[in-house]
């Protein structure tokens, strides 16, 4: 589906429409992803619909996006001072995402979302004031529903009515300084575990999975 380029500014005008699949690009401000519906909270070039994340819900239905796009957007949101506006990110996320669904060779071709952060240990994380507390790759454990139960109940929805009810499979991987590039895996191993600045972002491959 073509995103349209129409603004919308009323939640209800989505939320209450007929159920339509959709590819999303969450605060994609003035760089939308081809072919996706652009949300952001200021109406930039090319913004679809004008909408602060932070405030749920979104205005898409349930089930009716089957690809999203996040980049550079969750170090804006914190979960401290009791905000979870994180926490509430990955829950509505989940909401409006379709479950995953996988092709014949095993690649997943809907229900998936490809979110983007910097990297903690990278100084391009704390040069914007606007950012919040970083998010390191032990974050993604909370997002699975049995990973919270046998080790922090106390985040999961069941326990806390702020906590998480969503369930992601997450794969992740990084952008690494230019300086890294031609070393061997060994070494790049080493300084992604040892080494500020050697990953620059990190880059997460979010499977919905509803059962």
């Amino acid at each position: 589906m073509s995103a349209s380029p129409q603004i919308i500014e009323s939640p209800k005008s989505i939320v209450n429409s007929p159920k339509s699949i959709c590819k999303l690009d969450i605060g994609c401000g003035s760089n939308k992803a081809k072919d996706h519906i652009g949300m952001d909270a200021i109406a930039f070039e090319g913004v679809d619909v004008v909408h602060d994340l932070r405030e749920t819900p979104w205005p898409f239905e349930d089930n009716s996006v089957e690809a999203a796009n996040c980049s550079h957007v969750l170090e804006h949101l914190t979960n401290f001072n009791g905000k979870w506006e994180r926490v509430r990110f990955w829950n509505e996320l989940w909401r409006v995402m379709v479950p995953v669904e996988y092709n014949s060779a095993g690649a997943p071709v809907k229900g998936v979302a490809r979110v983007v952060i910097p990297h903690w240990a990278s100084n391009r994380y704390y040069g914007d004031p606007t950012h919040c507390e970083p998010m390191s790759e032990f974050a993604i454990c909370y997002l699975d529903p049995e990973w919270r139960k046998n080790n922090a109940p106390h985040t999961d929805i069941k326990h806390n009515p702020n906590g998480y009810n969503c369930h992601w499979a997450v794969s992740y991987d990084y952008t690494l300084h230019q300086d890294l590039a031609g070393k061997n895996e060994a070494y790049l191993r080493w300084a992604l575990t040892f080494s500020k600045e050697a990953a620059q972002d990190l880059l997460l491959t979010c499977a919905c999975i509803k059962k």
